[in-house]
């Protein structure tokens, strides 16, 4: 499986998809707690794959 389509990706991107996951995650707290838990943790996984890939960037310069 190639990856290399995550390298055009920016890093606000990743916040976006972040926080849309962290509002579905609160949205079906109520009705099903293994997908609150499955969207936090994909909240979680999109944070910090934008945090590492603007941490690269910056890196480059």
């Amino acid at each position: 499986m190639s990856f290399s389509s995550l390298k055009n990706i920016t890093p606000v991107t990743f916040y976006f998809a972040s926080v849309i996951s962290f509002v579905i995650a609160n949205i079906v707290k109520d009705q099903s707690l293994s997908f609150y838990y499955v969207f936090l943790i994909l909240g979680l996984a999109f944070f910090f794959m934008g945090l590492l890939k603007r941490v690269r960037n910056n890196k480059k310069f």
